[in-house]
């Protein structure tokens, strides 16, 4: 008997080292393909498709690959009370900023800030935008991050500024858990439901944008969620890379045994709705004119919609979301949105001396005063256990 149960176990480690192996020859992670390969295969895959039914069919199945990559579907059911905490209301120049957190599944929480405009008006719904952050420390925080949410709060968006996992104040798991693809586009789709669910916002202009790994959430959650209006991917989309983090690329969401995509395509399903692709010579977006937007206007194309998917690039710039970047960002959101620029001061260039940079005690969600609730999930295998991701 204790031979069989041996063997048994022996069976099992064997299979399941199978079924990892198997998931992570699907993984497409960093820079995947050389650059000219990345081409070829975007030429390939413009040969196989001539008419929006034809995309729309391989539309379908690139979605249908992120959501079984990235097991979605397992994901709580999207009930669970928001139960916001919301402190530390500043009137500034403008706009109002506050600590927001709200409840993402049961012990799970989104932290961020929200910047909302300061007099929109009595009866008057604003557009909102997401704004994920890409990698760096503690993102939220940062300067150019505050400049771009005040700036369009200032214009008359809501703006809700959260979280990667693992940085700021998400500190429930680390940034490597194996699921944090799942985690940070489910958190997105949580954002989208908190927000349209606000009496301030109109459900019917929603936009998003980040920069890095927040131009993979963006793409992300443009290509499963329709509710997003408008899309502004900066320094991301590329032929041939794929994401170098474990958030963007550690699930086989690119890649199975029934189909091949990468990043291009995924930024692709947004069309015939408004996107902005926002590169730079300084990286992997340094063929964005050549190689990615081409075929991105090939996909808009097959709606008649070639004027709503638009490119700038910045061959003489690097790799961030800095001023130029962020300026074309607020005109293809003023163009798109009922938003106005014009409210923010113009002098050769958008001035964005208005905001007000807070420091990082100011923006925190949770501190002495404003614990994270008691029932807090807390650490990387406590969230796994209860999310039952199999």
């Amino acid at each position: 008997m204790k031979t069989l149960f041996r063997y048994s176990q022996v069976i099992f480690l064997l299979l399941l080292s199978f079924s990892v192996s198997a998931q992570e020859s699907m993984l497409c992670q960093g820079a995947y393909w050389e650059e000219d390969e990345a081409n070829s295969y975007l030429k390939k895959w413009a040969n196989e498709w001539t008419s929006q039914k034809d995309w729309e069919a391989r539309a379908d199945v690139i979605r249908k690959g992120i959501i079984d990559g990235m097991k979605l579907e397992q994901m709580p059911e999207r009930t669970t009370e928001f139960n916001p905490i919301i402190h530390s209301t500043r009137e500034m120049d403008g706009y109002i900023i506050e600590n927001i957190a709200i409840e993402s599944f049961r012990g799970f929480f989104i932290t961020g800030n929200l910047y909302r405009p300061l007099d929109p008006g009595p009866f008057h719904k604003s557009p909102a935008i997401l704004s994920p952050h890409g990698h760096g420390k503690d993102k939220r925080y940062q300067d150019v991050v505050q400049y771009r949410a005040a700036a369009l709060a200032r214009m008359g968006a809501v703006v809700f500024v959260y979280d990667m996992l693992g940085y700021a104040d998400s500190q429930q798991t680390s940034h490597t858990i194996p699921i944090a693809l799942t985690l940070q586009t489910y958190n997105s789709i949580r954002v989208l439901d908190y927000l349209t669910s606000r009496e301030d916002v109109d459900p019917t202009q929603i936009g998003v944008t980040g920069g890095s790994g927040g131009g993979t959430q963006t793409i992300l959650i443009t290509a499963l969620d329709p509710r997003i209006t408008v899309s502004v991917p900066a320094v991301m989309v590329s032929a041939y890379f794929f994401g170098g983090c474990v958030c963007e690329s550690g699930m086989p969401i690119h890649k199975s045994a029934q189909h091949q995509t990468n990043n291009v395509e995924i930024a692709a399903l947004a069309a015939p709705r408004p996107m902005l692709l926002i590169s730079d010579g300084g990286d992997w977006t340094k063929n964005t004119p050549r190689i990615e937007f081409p075929y991105i206007q090939k996909v808009y194309a097959a709606y008649g919609a070639e004027s709503k998917a638009d490119n700038v690039h910045l061959p003489n710039e690097r790799h961030d979301y800095n001023y130029n970047k962020r300026t074309a960002a607020y005109n293809f959101f003023g163009h798109y949105l009922d938003i106005n620029p014009g409210k923010v001061p113009y002098n050769d260039g958008y001035d964005e001396s208005f905001v007000t940079i807070l420091s990082v005690e100011e923006l925190k969600v949770f501190n002495t005063s404003h614990p994270i609730p008691a029932h807090a999930l807390q650490g990387d295998e406590a969230v796994m256990r209860y999310l039952k991701l199999d």
